[in-house]
């Protein structure tokens, strides 16, 4: 709903909490004015011009306001010919003294509902007039409630009665324009978004099942997927295909063949967090439709707190999505698997459109020094985690998701994009609820007008004690470059990246006194070297590495996977990265068709043996604590790189670690070169191996007597010792 206003011959806005800014065209008095006076009723003031610029076809004028001004009221400027507009709100939202004067700390924005009535609230300072309208979707009758202003910018109002699943809106009055927003704040929306919804939070209870806290986040092995790829291929033998429920039905097998697949498969592989892909409603799908021709990841957020429609199996029912995804949630810690929420605070899917636009304007984006909307995400926006208010619902949300929906993880989308304040009052936030949850993002630094010491960067990481960040540095080392196709990493034969290699699989920290390193400590770096962005890594390697057949590409995809599991710092597996995933060759499959982005399970049953070899992995390095120290101190203290002749292998020692596992010490090669090498053992003795080409696990394959030993090309080895105590008895 937009009502327009009269023309404006000229305009004005409040820019700062003491300074207008004029525009007058030139083709009106040729845009000169003597003099301004501010009109509130009765009242008038001058204004005293400080500055005036030439702007080609307007003249600009600042000029200074001798008195306070009521935010929220209606005041109007007229120039020296008697001709008046509306004081439109300006540039004075992005000031600190506007944040100061309307911070509203309370946790009851939106609905609080009540059998007997329910009240609502909204944050919206500027607006001069505010309503509640009420949808009951079932006659299509409407009803328009006003709303007072509170303190604060807070509009509140309380309407008697049973409410529950009538449908709402607020109607919202500012610089002279009425718009219709839904509630940022909603829990519960329409089919498709378009309301929100008044239900009763309670009646989506569903019984928890507690599992024991995550003891350091080195111990996390994180499994990435969309919960539509999970289950869309015709042979997953999942019934709820594309569903929240079809996440966690149990003991499903391939049609074709019978090996299992779904949740069971997941159990089995033995990876310990489940990353979604965003559950938030977001645009792309039509829930109405919601059939197989459209597609979308869900990086188009609409409303942060309610889940999103098309992954129901009702998306007319309000009370349905959430449920189900509570549920899925539950069933998944009754696996023993912790989830991890995707979500994506850094942008909206169209400004304009935007509740948060639409409320306050100009206040929840990021500008630059011209006014302009900044455009650091690539999609239009940036959200401008700096301001109070802004940062206050990041956190709320964040808060919400945890409590009410018990999730174990979050995985910030284009956190570069949010600032170091923000990011940190986060994990404050979950550690006063539970301090096990692990908090990542993608710390890429953007071009985004804020500071580059206020960024939440990988380079930043300092400022970021608690939290983990997606090294790229750790995947363009072992994969190559992400924006170079042709570009080669040291898993696909570019053995010159010798010093990078043992950086990061030391946790990208220094090892000595004076080094630079990447991060402070290994729980600060998520390494992966592929996710559902960009080319999966059997499909670089089709381009890059085409001249070899596929036997030493599956080598090199081993190769790669085995330095992220053993690695020091916390593991990334794209979902399907264990049997050789392939998108085809396209490289942003955010709204490509199901099969191209789903998971094909005839592949997990041809490369039985890679899946094998990954679930051996990954039980390698849950047995024994040296492959996950929680500190860049037990690294220095325990890991010693050894010194080869041979260039392309990299060979390393886990000296005295017998507290941390049964084995004192364990010794680790990596060899990207295409033929067998001699490799020198750091002592004599018997070693036993439980990494080779062909095996990995914690059961020793076989033993060897001495300290030489022979490495197959492109391949692994970790080989340990007991203590000698252990050994002679």
């Amino acid at each position: 709903m937009i009502m327009s206003v009269n023309k404006r011959i000229f305009e004005a806005f409040l820019d700062e909490m003491h300074l207008i800014t004029i525009l007058l065209p030139k083709t009106y008095n040729k845009g000169i004015s003597k003099h301004f006076t501010l009109l509130h009723g009765e009242l008038s003031w001058e204004l005293d011009i400080q500055q005036q610029f030439d702007l080609g076809d307007k003249r600009k004028y600042v000029c200074y306001i001798p008195t306070f001004l009521k935010i929220g009221e209606m005041y109007c400027i007229q120039d020296e010919h008697g001709q008046t507009t509306d004081l439109q709100i300006g540039a004075v939202i992005r000031t600190k003294a506007f944040d100061d004067a309307f911070f509203y700390s309370g946790n009851d924005l939106g609905v609080t509902y009540r059998d007997s009535g329910s009240t609502f609230k909204i944050w919206a300072p500027t607006a001069t007039a505010v309503s509640l309208k009420l949808l009951n979707h079932t006659d299509n009758e409407i009803k328009t409630v006003p709303m007072d202003r509170g303190t604060n910018g807070v509009w509140e109002t309380y309407v008697a009665g049973d409410l529950e699943k009538i449908y709402y809106s607020f109607l919202i009055c500012v610089n002279s324009i009425w718009n219709e927003a839904v509630d940022p704040y909603a829990k519960a929306v329409s089919v498709n978004g378009e309301f929100g919804v008044i239900i009763d939070l309670s009646k989506t209870t569903v019984d928890r099942h507690i599992l024991p806290p995550l003891q350091q986040t080195t111990d996390a092995i994180i499994y990435e997927m969309n919960i539509r790829d999970f289950s869309i291929h015709p042979d997953s033998g999942i019934k709820d295909k594309g569903k929240y429920t079809g996440l966690v039905e149990i003991n499903t097998k391939n049609k074709k063949d019978g090996t299992i697949t779904g949740l069971s498969y997941l159990i089995e592989l033995g990876v310990t967090h489940i990353e979604l892909l965003p559950v938030n409603d977001f645009f792309g799908i039509n829930e109405e439709k919601n059939d197989d021709l459209e597609y979308n990841w869900g990086y188009n957020p609409l409303h942060f707190n309610a889940p999103e429609g098309s992954y129901s199996t009702n998306p007319n029912d309000p009370y349905k999505r959430i449920i189900e995804l509570k549920k899925s949630i539950q069933d998944f810690h009754k696996a023993g698997l912790k989830v991890i929420l995707d979500v994506v605070y850094n942008h909206v899917y169209i400004r304009e459109e935007s509740s948060f636009e639409k409320i306050v304007p100009g206040y929840y984006f990021r500008h630059d020094e011209n006014g302009m909307p900044s455009n650091g995400t690539g999609v239009g926006n940036d959200i401008a985690s700096e301001r109070a208010m802004v940062s206050k619902f990041i956190v709320d949300s964040v808060r919400y998701w945890l409590t009410e929906y018990d999730v174990d993880g979050f995985r910030f989308d284009l956190m570069g994009i949010l600032d170091v304040n923000t990011m940190n009052a986060v994990r404050r936030a979950i550690d006063e609820i539970n301090p096990s949850v692990i908090l990542f993002g993608e710390g890429w630094d953007l071009n985004t007008p804020l500071k580059y010491e206020e960024k939440a960067i990988i380079r930043n990481n300092h400022k970021l004690p608690r939290i983990a960040l997606f090294n790229d540095l750790f995947r363009d080392t072992v994969k190559g470059s992400t924006f170079n196709l042709y570009d080669r990493g040291f898993s696909l034969g570019n053995v010159h990246k010798y010093h990078d290699v043992k950086h990061v699989i030391c946790g990208s920290v220094s090892l000595t006194k004076g080094e630079k390193s990447l991060v402070v400590e290994p729980i600060q770096t998520i390494n992966y070297v592929e996710s559902h962005d960009n080319h999966t890594f059997w499909d670089k390697m089709a381009v890059c590495n085409g001249h070899e057949n596929e036997e030493v590409r599956m080598k090199r995809q081993r190769l790669a996977t085995t330095l992220v599991l053993l690695s020091q710092g916390i593991p990334f597996l794209h979902a399907g990265q264990e049997f050789f995933r392939t998108k085809n060759g396209i490289e942003n499959s955010y709204n490509s068709p199901n099969h191209i982005n789903w998971l094909d399970w005839a592949r997990k049953s041809k490369y039985s043996e890679e899946v094998n070899y990954v679930k051996g992995l990954i039980a390698l390095r849950k047995y024994h604590g040296a492959f996950r120290f929680s500190s860049a101190s037990l690294v220095r203290k325990h890991l010693q790189f050894l010194t080869t002749s041979e260039e392309g292998v990299v060979s390393y020692v886990y000296h005295n670690v017998g507290k941390y596992g049964t084995w004192d010490h364990i010794f680790v090669a990596h060899n990207a070169q295409p033929y067998e090498i001699e490799i020198t053992l750091p002592k004599s003795g018997i070693w036993h191996a439980v990494c080779d080409e062909q095996k990995a696990g914690k059961t020793p394959i076989y033993s060897i007597l001495g300290n030489i030993m022979t490495i197959k090309s492109i391949s692994t080895v970790v080989l340990y010792q007991l203590s000698e105590s252990s050994s002679s008895n």
